[in-house]
């Protein structure tokens, strides 16, 4: 887990039991992390994973079909460069 060191501008507080604390702290250690950041980070990785799943998209049957039409088709030579190209860039989350 990366820790990066910024300044917190809000403070979030939550009750836990002390066996989930203590796992929590286990889990941060494991990693290099005090409670904080692993709790932190932990949240945003979910809150994130939360907000990509729950992404709709409506479209008329025609479009739909179109949709699994060029699913369904073998990518060019370019697509497949630009799909690679894509995954080497940083998500906008992810950048400094």
């Amino acid at each position: 887990m990366s820790v990066e060191a910024v300044t917190a501008e809000v403070n979030i507080h939550l009750r836990a039991r002390a066996r989930d604390r203590d796992l929590i702290d286990s889990a941060a250690e494991i990693v290099g992390a005090n409670r904080s950041q692993f709790m932190l980070q932990s949240a945003l990785n979910e809150a994130r994973n939360v907000l990509m799943d729950r992404t709709e998209i409506a479209v008329d049957s025609r479009s739909f079909h179109d949709i699994l039409a060029r699913l369904d088709k073998e990518p060019s030579p370019d697509e497949i460069a630009g799909m690679r190209r894509l995954l080497g860039i940083r998500p906008g989350w992810d950048r400094g």
